[in-house]
C-alpha cells in the first residue's frame, strides 16, 4: 500500500477591519434640506471649486450642533456638482482614522503590499495615504469626522495639506493650538426661523410654522435636538403627536422629562452621538482621559443654573471639596470651551454661557447623592455676587443679569427634592434680587421675577413659611409700584394675616407686613387706616430699635408723608404728625449724613406733607432739597426723581409760578409714561395735574 498524503484546505477570511466604504458618508440621520448656514457652506463649497487645493477647513463647535450635516451636505456637493472624488473617514479614534485612511489609500492605488507593510508598522502609514492623495489623478475632499481628539491627527500626522484636494475636519475641540494653519469655522445654534423649518421639514403635518417655531425656541434651536424631535413626530403611528402636544410633554406635561422625551426620537440602535441624553458625556469623557476629571463636577455645576449668559464673576471662589478644587476652576473651565461645552459670552460683562439642552442632560445624569451640595454651593456664589441691601439707582450690570439664573437654580432645587431649608436659601437669593431690580425702578421686571420664583417654591414650602412671606411681601410691593393698588392690598392683607398668625403681632415679619400694607391702602383712599398701620409699626420700632435705626427713620419718613391729607386724623393729629417733620430729617442727617437716601426721602416726604396741608412755601424748599439729592444719587427718569417732581410741580403752582409748574409737569408726564407706561394710575394723575396747570 502506498503513502497517503492528505492535504488540509484551511480558508482564512481577510484580515481587514477596515470600513466597508469611504467614498459614502457614514452618517446617522441626514438633514431632508441643510436649514440656515448659508455663509459657511458658500465658503466652503469655494473650498472644493475647480483648482482649488491646499485647505484644510475646520467645522467646530458643541455635539449636537450639525457639523457632521454640513460635512455630508459639502460632500454631496462636492461628489454630485464640483467633479470630486470624496473620502469620508471616522476620526473619532486611533483605529477607525487608521483603517479609515489606508482605505482611502487603497482607493487612490496603494499596493497589497504597501498596505501590508503600513499595517505591520513597516512604513510609515500616514505617509503612505498622503504620497496616494498627492498623487491622485482626480481632486478630492478628504472628510475626516468627529476628530474629537486633535492629539490623534497631530501625533500621527494624519492631517496635512495637498494641492490635489481639500481636507474638511469636524471636531467639538475650539482650541486653535490644535489646528495650524487651518481655517476654523465655528458653528453653533440655528436662527430661530430655520429651526423650524427643520422641523416641518421632518414632520410637515405636524403643525404650523409658528408652533414650530416654539417648539423650536424650547429645544434652543439645536440641530440635534431638532432632528431627534422631528423623527418622533413623524414615526408615530399609533396616536401622533402634534407640534402643540409635544411642547407641553418637553414642559414636562404628562410626567414626561425632555431629555428622555427628545431621545425618543433617535433611530433604533443609535450611538452615542445621536443621543441627546449621552453625546456630550463623550466629551466629559475625553477631559477626565487628558486629566481634567474637574471639568464634569464644574459642568454640574454650572447645571445648577441656565442657559443664558452667567457672569465670569459667579465662578470666583467656586469649589465643591475634593471634586472641584478652587484653584482648578480655571483649567476645568478652559477644558469644557476648549470641547465646546461651553462659550465665552463678550459685552460689558464677561460672561459665560452653555446651552440648555446640555444643562438639562448634564443636571439630569448628575447622582443624586451630590445634588444638594451643589444647589448649597450654588446658591453660595449667588449670594457673594448679590449685594445684601442694594441701594436704590442704577444696579452692577453683573447683578441684573442673575435673574434668569436664580430661578433656574430655584427651579432645579425643586425638581432634585433637595431638602426645604435649602430650597429656603435659595428663594433668600431671589428676594435679594427682586430688591436690586426693584430699587433699579423696574417694577413690572420686579413683580415678573418673584411670581415666578413663587410658583416655583411654592411647590414644595408652605405660603405661610418665613421665605416665602418675604417673597409674597415683594409680590405685593411690585404690584404697588405698578398701580394695582387693590391686588397690592389683598396681598399684603393675606401676608398680614399670616404673618400674626404664625410669627406673632411683634415679629419682624409682622410690622414690615403691616407698614406695606398702609401704602396701596393709602393710594385707595383709605387714609385712616394707612395711618393706623404706620402708627403701629412706629410705635414697635421705636421701641425695639430706637428712633434712629433705619428701619424706624423709615416708617417716621412714611408716616410723615402722610401727615398733610385731611383723612390722616383730627386737626390735632395731623399737626403733631407734620411737627415731627424736622426731627425726621434731623435724625436722618445725623445717623447718615446729608446725601443718604433715607435723608433725601426725609425731605421728600416732608415736601409731600407740607403741600398736602397748605404750605406750598415750605413744602417749595425742602422739594428742591430732595430734587438736588435725587439727581445725585438717582439715574435720570427713576420713579422716586418724578414722585419729587410732581412735589416740586404742586408747589409752585401753588404759589403761582404757572411756567415753572407746566415745566416740571411736562417732565414728569413725559417720564411716568415712559418709565411706568400710559395707564398706570400715577402717569394718569400726572395728566390731570398738567392740564390743569396749562388751564391756569
Amino acid at each position: 500500500m502506498g503513502d497517503q498524503h492528505i492535504v488540509e484546505h484551511h480558508h482564512h477570511a481577510p484580515d481587514w477591519s477596515g470600513p466597508d466604504s469611504v467614498r459614502h458618508p457614514a452618517v446617522g440621520r441626514a438633514p431632508v434640506v441643510l436649514r440656515g448656514r448659508v455663509e459657511e457652506m458658500a465658503r466652503l463649497r469655494a473650498a472644493v471649486a475647480p483648482g482649488a487645493g491646499n485647505g484644510v477647513y475646520v467645522l467646530h463647535g458643541m455635539g449636537g450642533c450639525g457639523k457632521t450635516a454640513v460635512a455630508h451636505t459639502l460632500f454631496r456637493h462636492a461628489v454630485d456638482h464640483a467633479g470630486r472624488i470624496g473620502f469620508w473617514v471616522n476620526a473619532s479614534d486611533p483605529s477607525s482614522l487608521r483603517a479609515g485612511m489606508l482605505a482611502v489609500a487603497a482607493d487612490r492605488g496603494a499596493s497589497d503590499a504597501e498596505l501590508t507593510g503600513a499595517r505591520s508598522g513597516l512604513r510609515p502609514a500616514a505617509d503612505l495615504v498622503w504620497h496616494h492623495l498627492d498623487a491622485s489623478d482626480r481632486p478630492w475632499l478628504l472628510v475626516l469626522d468627529n476628530a474629537d481628539t486633535p492629539a490623534v491627527l497631530r501625533d500621527g500626522g494624519w492631517l496635512r495639506t495637498s494641492p490635489t484636494g481639500t481636507a474638511v475636519v469636524t471636531t467639538r475641540q475650539a482650541a486653535a493650538h490644535w489646528w495650524p494653519g487651518a481655517e476654523l469655522l465655528r458653528f453653533g445654534v440655528l436662527p430661530r426661523a430655520d429651526a423650524a423649518l427643520v422641523l416641518q421639514d421632518l414632520a410637515p403635518h405636524a403643525g404650523s410654522t409658528e408652533e414650530a417655531a416654539e417648539v423650536a425656541d424650547r429645544l434652543g434651536c439645536l440641530p440635534l435636538a431638532l432632528t431627534l424631535a422631528g423623527g418622533f413626530l413623524a414615526h408615530q403611528i399609533i396616536d401622533p403627536w402634534n407640534l402643540t402636544e409635544y411642547r407641553q410633554g418637553l414642559d414636562g406635561a404628562a410626567g414626561h422629562h425632555p431629555v428622555e422625551l427628545i431621545d425618543r426620537g433617535a433611530e433604533t440602535g443609535a450611538d452615542s452621538r445621536h443621543l441627546l441624553s449621552r453625546t456630550w458625556q463623550l466629551s466629559l469623557d475625553a477631559l477626565t482621559a487628558q486629566g481634567l476629571p474637574e471639568a464634569t463636577a464644574l459642568l454640574r455645576l454650572l447645571a445648577c443654573w441656565a442657559g443664558d449668559p452667567l457672569p465670569l464673576g459667579l465662578l470666583a471662589g467656586a469649589g465643591l471639596g475634593t471634586a472641584l478644587h478652587p484653584s482648578r476652576v480655571e483649567s476645568a473651565l478652559r477644558g469644557l470651551l476648549d470641547h465646546s461645552l461651553a462659550e465665552l459670552v463678550p459685552g460689558q460683562v464677561r460672561c459665560l454661557r452653555v446651552h440648555g439642552i446640555v444643562l438639562d442632560s448634564v443636571a439630569r445624569a448628575t447622582p443624586a447623592e451630590q445634588r444638594e451640595h451643589l444647589v448649597t454651593t450654588a446658591a453660595g456664589l449667588l449670594g457673594a455676587l448679590l449685594p445684601e441691601v442694594p441701594e436704590r439707582g442704577a444696579q452692577p450690570p453683573a447683578v441684573l443679569l442673575l435673574a434668569p439664573h436664580v430661578t433656574a437654580l430655584l427651579r432645579r432645587a425643586v425638581t432634585w427634592g433637595v431638602a426645604p431649608e435649602i430650597v429656603g436659601e435659595v428663594v433668600d437669593r431671589v428676594v435679594r434680587l427682586v430688591v436690586a431690580v426693584h430699587r433699579s425702578g423696574d417694577f413690572a421686571a420686579a413683580l415678573a421675577l418673584a411670581r415666578e420664583a413663587l410658583d416655583i417654591a411654592g411647590r414644595v414650602l408652605p405660603a405661610d413659611t418665613v421665605p416665602l412671606i418675604r417673597l409674597r411681601t415683594r409680590v405685593g410691593r411690585a404690584l404697588f409700584r405698578v398701580g394695582r393698588f387693590e391686588e397690592s392690598a389683598a396681598v399684603h392683607q393675606e401676608v398680614l394675616d399670616d404673618c400674626e398668625r404664625v410669627l406673632g403681632p411683634d415679629a419682624p415679619e409682622t410690622l414690615e407686613a403691616c407698614w406695606r400694607l398702609g401704602s396701596p391702602l393709602y393710594n385707595l383712599d383709605r387714609v385712616a387706616d394707612a395711618v393706623l398701620l404706620n402708627r403701629r409699626v412706629a410705635r414697635e420700632r421705636e421701641a425695639a430699635l430706637g428712633p434712629t435705626h433705619p428701619l424706624t427713620l423709615i416708617i417716621r419718613k412714611s408716616l410723615l408723608e402722610m401727615a398733610g391729607h385731611p383723612d390722616a386724623g383730627t386737626p390735632r393729629e395731623r399737626d403733631e404728625l407734620l411737627a415731627e417733620g424736622p426731627a425726621v430729617i434731623a435724625d436722618c442727617r445725623t445717623a447718615w449724613g446729608n446725601d443718604h437716601p433715607l435723608t433725601v426721602g426725609g425731605e421728600l416726604s416732608y415736601a409731600c406733607a407740607l403741600a398736602l396741608a397748605g404750605r406750598p412755601d415750605e413744602a417749595l424748599h425742602h422739594a428742591r432739597r430732595a430734587l438736588s439729592g435725587y439727581e445725585r444719587l438717582l439715574p435720570p427718569g427713576h420713579p422716586l426723581l418724578l414722585n419729587t417732581r410732581s412735589t416740586l410741580s404742586a408747589a409752585l403752582y401753588a404759589l403761582g409760578r404757572r411756567e415753572e409748574a407746566i415745566e416740571q409737569g411736562e417732565i414728569l408726564v413725559e417720564g411716568r409714561r415712559r418709565v411706568l407706561g400710559p395707564e398706570h394710575p400715577w402717569t394718569v394723575h400726572a395728566e390731570g395735574l398738567l392740564r390743569k396747570y396749562r388751564a391756569g
